[in-house]
């Protein structure tokens, strides 16, 4: 951001008498100390904040008053002059220390004393001069401040943008060492909360700030960075308890992502667990244009049979393995399953080939989705189950 071009004071334009204007200004000096001095026991006795302050940044304040009004003084002057000149005695710190709102109250603090202090120790024929002219000068210092602290705002949204770019990569590429963790935290955000990632097109640039302020309506803490024409996200905080409540929250916040499907991964503990989630996410957005009925927000896991066809290993075992197994340690259970499925899902069918009766059937489907999480009845779920017993079979022969 560029600086402004200098200002000139007002007191030329008011006094045509260079005799005059010097008389008025070697008065004014001589009065500066006193002025300060009333700034800083104003300071005390109107802002609570000041008190509170450690000794290094009340003496800072001190250098900046003092600054502000020889400012005054050589700006009334007509001498060439810059705002933000003024705050050049303090260092760059104080930017982190004091607010805006507490530089405002600084700058009309500072104001109102000058202000009183004027008619308390200069000559009548002084005053309206030095009085019209302080308050320009408060005006020229308050815009200084603003640019300032908008300058830092700017730069220091930059940074945490690259750094939150750094994180969401480690994530993704499973490398959340100490250092990522580290950078996280500098951001604000909490390593131990359980999180979720999950997987979008990449939306315009003016959609992540809304997405942003969506989350967080949401008691959400949000990390997020497109990567390459993905958009990955980190969902965090207490709002994160399970994978389908995640799941949920998401959903909610569908207006604010690009077109196209939303893939969530499972819950993880802690940022450190994070790729596993990313990992998923990643599988299952790959794999969701095979599904295109699904509801638009969806797990990772609801997506296991085409993430397994589109050669995702992680997801062959999850089916061949967890789910199978669940189904295969009641001989009953696979039998009725596999007998249920290949009989088009008729329960007198089924019964009918097993020779049982209808209700054991009805029982058994019940159990198998009690032990498996599916529903056979269900024509999704049942393919999910269709695809577990073969690669289950496979992987066991």
């Amino acid at each position: 951001m560029n600086p402004p071009p200098p200002r000139h004071g007002t007191l030329p334009a008011q006094v045509s008498s260079q005799r005059t204007r010097v008389a008025i200004l070697k008065r004014l000096r001589a009065v500066t100390g006193a002025m300060n001095t009333a700034t800083l026991a104003a300071m005390e006795s109107r802002h609570e904040w000041f008190g509170q302050l450690d000794a290094e940044s009340r003496s800072w304040i001190n250098v900046l008053a003092r600054s502000g009004i020889d400012g005054f003084v050589n700006w009334l002057a007509g001498e060439d002059f810059s705002p933000e000149t003024v705050f050049d005695a303090a260092p760059r710190a104080m930017a982190g220390r004091i607010t805006l709102q507490q530089t405002v109250d600084l700058v009309r603090t500072t104001t109102d004393v000058v202000e009183e202090q004027i008619h308390l120790l200069l000559p009548r024929g002084d005053r309206q001069a030095l009085q019209l002219g302080i308050v320009h000068y408060s005006r020229e210092i308050a815009f200084g401040a603003a640019n300032i602290y908008a300058s830092a705002a700017e730069a220091r949204g930059a940074w945490d943008s690259r750094i939150e770019a750094t994180v969401i990569d480690a994530v993704v590429r499973a490398e959340t060492d100490e250092s990522v963790l580290s950078r996280a935290s500098t951001l604000g955000w909490n390593t131990a909360s359980r999180v979720v990632v999950a997987i979008a097109a990449t939306p315009r640039e003016a959609n992540l700030d809304n997405l942003r302020r969506a989350s967080t309506k949401l008691g959400l803490d949000l990390l997020t960075s497109p990567h390459g024409d993905r958009l990955v996200c980190i969902f965090g905080g207490e709002a994160i308890t399970d994978s389908h409540e995640a799941c949920q929250l998401v959903a909610r916040l569908e207006p604010y992502f690009a077109e196209g499907p939303i893939v969530v991964g499972p819950a993880a503990d802690g940022l450190a667990g994070a790729p596993q989630s990313a990992r998923a996410a990643a599988s299952g957005y790959r794999a969701a244009a095979a599904w295109p009925e699904g509801p638009r927000t969806m797990l990772s896991d609801d997506l296991l049979p085409e993430r397994a066809l589109s050669g995702d290993g992680h997801a062959r075992r999850t089916l061949g393995g967890a789910i199978y197994q669940s189904l295969a340690a009641s001989k009953e259970l696979l039998e009725t399953c596999v007998g249920f499925l290949d009989s088009g899902s008729s329960m007198e069918a089924t019964s009918r080939a097993l020779f049982i009766h209808p209700n054991t059937v009805r029982y058994r489907i019940k159990r198998i989705q009690e032990a498996t999480g599916y529903n056979p009845t269900d024509a999704r779920e049942a393919y999910v189950l269709r695809m577990a017993i073969t690669l289950g079979r496979l992987q066991n022969s």
